[in-house]
């Protein structure tokens, strides 16, 4: 379980945060250190650049368009700009404890073991993040060195900025881990120990840099030569022989590893990044940290991931910006004399809530505040109203622009066009089965929800919308389908988009007279930490795949599918319950990024078998494969819905009610999955069309 499934709404770290910034300091139990302070603004004013390459992104659009003459520079300058933002907000995102980790069992131990697994995590963070920076440092200084650039039009130095702001990320998450640990501890050995440890630390990379300047020959190459040896000298490899072990024996050692420190509770990211630093060392020996920082600096150039921020933006401004509400206050103008007319329209605001934002816990939290209060007070029956708002707001998870989608499609090399419009089917399928069960229930059992006429005499209140808000409800839909078109049409890429959308959302919330300063600083910071959380995760998780597949472990579970003897459609199924289990104990992020690099080849193997192309296959799975990351989603015992809605729901509404509430929409959800798996042109239709 991630920190933002925690139980308290204060900990949301998804777009449901009020003001991020006043939430911080109100809530600060100690005294600001110099690296606190740092880390503190250096995110928020980072967090302004995600504006300028959005706005970078909008100008390229306009002069491809418009002026028929594309920019040369954009590209490379937004990559820059939002590489910036994901890595200079790393100390921001350390000092607030934003980082996602599974804290199933931290939660249920006693306070003395809690404050143990947490010093455990500490450590554990400091050492991996120190042994990656003593080789991604070098490798940045020798990009300055020779300021290495792109070779293309523009000729940035692309390159090495990127490798720069890796190292400089590592190195700010590195001082404030280790003032978080200073302040962990109580002794004052303990501290002194920290402090020469983070003293021993900054003279080592200081030492590094002066080494790399003065050149051979020099006292400080002198002594970086010293730790070298010390380095060579401490050498696992050659005494622990791991390529004497069988592919299957190393792929065990790893997955036991990973499970075994991702149920301390440690930050995902750390997690993955340990193991592949781990397992580099016993393969390699020392030369092998330069396998884990080079994945690491590759992942910084996917231009695809530069759409999540952006998605993120656009949803968190239309939230702040009160559309949320005013989309359903304007459904209940249109619902009519319908029996259940409520819980309909509460299923189409997802629908639309979901293609404005692509996060699935923001958007349980808005229907959490908004819609369950309303319809517990106009007589809805409880259980069907809390299933159907943990159900309908995971349709963002299906529904385009989904995050997921966009993770998924990087791990698998997968057009993320094409992943869109082949969820959007399947997805409105789903609200469309959550509507139909709603109304059959009441058309069975009356007494399950009211009719308008019904509810207008209960409450004697009539539901009206100002001008500005009917206005500002048109043209947040307007901007919903022209994202979306621009997407599937081919005019824009999914960044552009995205970039397009977010700056289209600013509009809305002027038209709604709430484009203030307040506003937008708390959406951007509360972006930038809500991304900042996802790339450090993805990073550790690339360096981890990127390890696991160079020692083979990929081609051995790829032959374990192959070799099961099963049809093809039993291969699909063993791989869905595997999710399933993963499911119990794992983010979706880390499912995604660890399943899909072994299952993806896989389902491309087996796609004759199963009368699809290659393409063709990739796509599909990619559909069961987030419909089984929604079934996950509401599913208990872990279910982060769940805890989603239980954080902002009356106090009256307990975590077993709310899991009980859910099992119908699962069951809904499960049917989809087989429809979808049965008959695959349900997803892939789409995007064929729109193809042809």
């Amino acid at each position: 379980m991630s920190k933002t499934q925690s139980l308290n709404a204060d900990d949301i770290v998804e777009i449901a945060d009020d003001n991020p910034i006043e939430h911080a300091q109100q809530h600060e139990e100690f005294k600001y250190t110099p690296i606190d302070h740092f880390s503190h603004f250096s995110g928020i004013g980072v967090s302004l650049l995600y504006l300028v390459a959005a706005g970078a992104t909008l100008w390229e659009v306009i002069a491809r368009y418009m002026f028929n003459s594309p920019t040369q520079w954009a590209f490379e300058v937004v990559m820059v700009l939002c590489a910036a933002t994901w890595m200079l907000s790393a100390g921001y995102i350390t000092l607030k404890q934003r980082h996602i980790g599974i804290t199933v069992i931290h939660n249920i131990v006693s306070p003395k073991a809690q404050w143990r697994l947490d010093l455990f995590a500490s450590s554990i963070g400091i050492v991996a993040l120190f042994l990656l920076l003593s080789d991604a440092s070098m490798r940045a200084y020798m990009a300055i060195d020779h300021i290495e650039r792109t070779g293309s039009a523009f000729n940035s130095p692309m390159p090495m900025l990127l490798k720069t702001l890796l190292m400089l990320g590592g190195f700010m998450y590195l001082a404030q881990l280790t003032v978080n640990l200073w302040r962990h501890v109580n002794s004052r050995w303990a501290k002194a120990a920290v402090k020469l440890v983070g003293l021993f630390m900054a003279l080592y990379f200081i030492n590094g840099v002066l080494a790399y300047i003065s050149g051979p020959g020099s006292i400080f190459d002198g002594v970086s030569g010293y730790f070298s040896a010390v380095g060579q000298s401490l050498d696992p490899s050659a005494a622990l022989d791991m390529r004497s072990y069988s592919l299957g024996v190393i792929s065990l050692i790893m997955v036991a590893m990973l499970v075994s420190l991702m149920m301390t509770g440690m930050p995902l990211g750390i997690v993955t990044l340990i193991v592949s630093v781990v397992m580099a060392i016993a393969f390699f020996g020392p030369r092998g940290l330069y396998l884990v920082s080079a994945n690491t600096a590759t992942l910084l150039d996917h231009y695809t991931l530069i759409a999540i921020p952006f998605f993120v933006l656009m949803a968190t401004i239309l939230e702040k910006s009160g559309i949320a509400e005013d989309l359903f206050d304007a459904m209940s103008v249109f619902a009519g004399n319908l029996r259940g007319g409520v819980a309909v329209q509460t299923v189409v605001v997802a629908v639309i809530l979901a293609a404005m934002s692509g996060v699935m816990g923001g958007e349980i939290v808005m229907l959490g505040l908004v819609a369950l209060p309303q319809m517990l007070r106009l007589g809805y029956d409880r259980k069907m109203t809390i299933g159907l708002i943990c159900a309908a707001g995971a349709l963002a998870t299906l529904i385009p622009p989904s995050i997921i989608m966009i993770v998924y499609g990087l791990s698998a090399e997968v057009a993320i066009g094409d992943l869109f419009m082949a969820g959007a089917v399947p997805g409105l399928m789903l609200a469309v089965f959550y509507a139909l069960y709603v109304l059959i229930r009441v058309h069975i059992n009356p007494k399950l929800a009211p009719t308008a006429k019904e509810v207008a005499e209960l409450t004697g209140e009539e539901r009206k919308l100002s001008k500005s808000r009917m206005s500002a409800v048109f043209l947040s839909i307007m901007l919903i389908g022209c994202v979306m078109g621009s997407i599937y049409g081919g005019i824009a890429s999914v960044t552009e988009a995205a970039a397009v959308g977010a700056l289209g959302a600013m509009i809305v919330s002027a038209v709604r007279h709430e484009f203030k300063w307040s506003m937008l600083k708390a959406s951007l910071v509360g972006s930038m930490a809500t991304v900042g959380t996802i790339i450090w995760l993805v990073l550790g998780s690339v360096s981890f795949v990127g390890i696991f597949n160079l020692i083979g472990g990929a081609d051995f579970m790829r032959s374990l599918f192959m070799n099961l003897g099963i049809p093809a459609i039993g291969v699909i199924l063993v791989m869905m319950l595997i999710l399933v289990i993963l499911g119990t104990f794992m983010e979706w992020i880390a499912i995604v990024l660890i399943t899909v690099p072994v299952f993806a080849p896989v389902v491309m193997t087996l796609a004759p078998e199963l009368g699809l192309t290659p393409d063709q296959a990739k796509v599909w799975f990619g559909i069961l494969f987030v419909l089984n990351i929604q079934i996950y989603f509401l599913s208990p015992p872990f279910g982060p819905a769940c805890f989603w809605l239980k954080s902002v729901a009356p106090k009256d509404i307990s975590l077993q009610e709310i899991f009980i509430s859910v099992l119908p929409f699962i069951g809904l959800q499960i049917v989809g999955l087989i429809l979808v798996m049965s008959f695959p042109q349900i997803a892939l239709w789409l995007p064929e069309a729109l193809g042809n």
